[in-house]
């Protein structure tokens, strides 16, 4: 007899699954035939404290120590510029503002990126403290901490129903058939999925596309030490990686769950985007990719026991923001699952429950 079923092998599974197989006997399900296959293995990588809505800030800040741990070095350090053009000025200021940016001069801006495009940018804003997210360290830190504490971990095994008898799950998977006391719906795209399998009500979680190219630099242009790039607006971003750029056009494409591949013509225009603001031209593209970001109607992570069934538990809804909420996130799901004194509090953690739809 398990204590509590997982659902769902990304960052979310992953870290409720190592917070939780310390106190009790944990079972992870992943659908694919490897783990943090879907988003979480599409991730920009990046740390924003002020990116997302008031509720997610406070969950990337509660995030921070644990990330910045020296211990683990999750973190390292990258910046954000954010770059307008004429007629973008409102827009700008209520990104500024929103980021926690601070305007500086178009020659400190290309004293950051030097082959920015001056004639083309009329606003720049700045902050130092955004950061790469080394996210294969921090997804292994979870599995390897998991593992070790006696959580099994089930590849290629898809959950087909789960049913409520006496107040006990019993799971009928590819894999066989399972009996626990709890089930965690961390499954991303699918949540609403995997809930209607286990008899729950939807909470209507939808997944929406991005896509990212990963482009050559220009060449004889060293990028690497870079800051990660906004458009006003989250029309598009690029950022280096590993010596080259990945650039988004930041699309945000309602869809169902599947599989998700990149469009090339939503590609065309990221890369266009980034291309207006800078001298040198683009080389080609090395490879692409998309993933699917969840949100919740509000936009808000959902967090909890479902408000008709106490034995079945959402972490779900992360949209763009699971990697860097990962460490507070998972550990209030945790505190709820065993009843313990929760981090997260007041108008934060009512807006997170599930009991709120």
């Amino acid at each position: 007899m398990t204590d509590v079923v997982i659902i769902g092998g990304g960052i979310a599974g992953m870290s409720a699954c190592a917070q939780l197989a310390p106190y009790v006997k944990v079972v992870l399900l992943e659908a694919e035939p490897e783990l943090c296959y879907h988003s979480s293995g599409r991730s920009a990588a990046t740390y924003i404290e002020d990116y997302g809505n008031q509720v997610t800030k406070a969950l990337n800040k509660a995030s921070l120590t644990f990330l910045k741990a020296e211990s683990q070095g999750f973190l390292k350090k990258r910046g954000l510029l954010l770059l307008g053009k004429k007629g973008q000025e409102a827009q700008f200021q209520t990104d500024s503002e929103d980021l926690g940016l601070e305007c500086i001069s178009i020659d400190e801006a290309f004293k950051l990126a030097p082959a920015l495009n001056k004639e083309n940018i009329t606003r720049q804003a700045y902050r130092p403290d955004v950061y790469d997210i080394d996210t294969n360290k921090l997804y292994e830190y979870y599995r390897k901490s998991a593992l070790e504490h006696g959580a099994q971990i089930r590849k290629k095994t898809k959950l087909k129903t789960a049913y409520l008898k006496n107040k006990k799950w019993e799971i009928e998977s590819s894999d066989g058939y399972i009996s626990a006391s709890a089930l965690i719906n961390a499954a991303g795209a699918w949540a609403d999925q995997v809930a209607e399998l286990c008899g729950v009500s939807k909470l209507n979680i939808q997944p929406y596309k991005r896509s990212i190219a990963r482009m050559q630099a220009p060449a004889g242009i060293n990028v690497q030490n870079w800051p990660m790039i906004d458009g006003v607006g989250e029309t598009w971003y690029a950022k280096p990686d590993a010596g080259s750029l990945i650039i988004s056009p930041a699309d945000k494409k309602l869809v169902e769950p599947h599989d998700a591949w990149a469009d090339d013509e939503t590609l065309a225009a990221g890369v266009d985007s980034f291309q207006g603001i800078i001298n040198a031209p683009l080389q080609r593209m090395l490879s692409n990719w998309a993933g699917l970001r969840s949100f919740a109607p509000d936009g808000n992570l959902v967090i909890g026991p479902d408000k008709n069934n106490p034995y079945f538990f959402w972490f779900a809804g992360q949209g763009g923001y699971g990697f860097q909420t990962a460490s507070a996130a998972s550990r209030l799901l945790s505190d709820l699952f065993l009843e313990r004194k929760v981090s997260v509090e007041g108008e934060t953690l009512l807006a997170l429950l599930p009991g709120r739809f």
